[in-house]
């Protein structure tokens, strides 16, 4: 009789829960188990993070960013002719170090 009596209210308790969760939304998770579902219900923020940045008007204007591509390869000339710039394929640190061993 006793047990009858826990088996009842077993299935009561789980019926009650089960109903809760559909009326307020909420996820069921009656064996623990680890879910997602907390980090996808939170809202997302993109919108919000470009509407704090402001807008670079440098990206618009091709005028701008001609100019700007122009200095860039006029600093690596200059560079180069100085004998800083970037070395030629297989001649970096990691093939001088290669050929030392």
């Amino acid at each position: 009789m006793n047990s009858l009596k826990s088996i009842l209210k077993e299935a009561a308790i789980k019926g009650v829960t089960e109903a809760r969760a559909r009326i307020f939304g909420h996820v069921l998770n009656p064996t623990g188990e680890r879910s997602p579902h907390k980090i996808l219900r939170k809202k997302l923020i993109g919108d919000k993070v470009l509407q704090w940045y402001p807008h670079d008007i440098k990206k618009d204007n091709p005028l701008i960013m001609a100019r700007q591509e122009q200095e860039r390869l006029a600093k690596n000339q200059t560079r180069k002719r100085r004998g800083k710039g970037p070395p030629k394929k297989g001649q970096g640190r990691q093939a001088q170090k290669r050929s030392k061993k």
